[in-house]
């Protein structure tokens, strides 16, 4: 008895397909958090190793406090958008191949 021929339905949500988009939905979920991570540790730490750097006057701001306090939160804003948009465009990819 011969198996029935796969639908358009089981090959878009076959186990292959749906392990696919999980993974690189996982790579763009650790790469974004990856790179929070950067900034939110990095911080702390130039303050410890660079001081002086760090305490550089920039629009009447220490270089400490301009990133804390005015750029941290629109980088976050940045890196939301980013996975936002490749989430988006992973996923139109996605769609494109099942319907190949």
């Amino acid at each position: 008895m011969s198996s029935p021929t796969p639908t358009h339905d089981d090959v878009v949500h076959s186990e292959p397909f749906l392990r696919s988009l999980m993974r690189r939905q996982l790579s763009l979920s650790i790469a974004c958090a990856a790179t929070f991570l950067v900034a939110l540790l990095g911080l702390p730490l130039l303050n410890y190793f660079a001081p002086a750097f760090m305490a550089t006057r920039v629009a009447g701001f220490t270089l400490s406090w301009l990133i804390l306090g005015i750029l941290f939160f629109p980088f976050v804003w940045v890196i939301s958008y980013v996975f936002i948009k490749r989430s988006l465009r992973l996923e139109e990819e996605e769609v494109k191949e099942a319907r190949r």
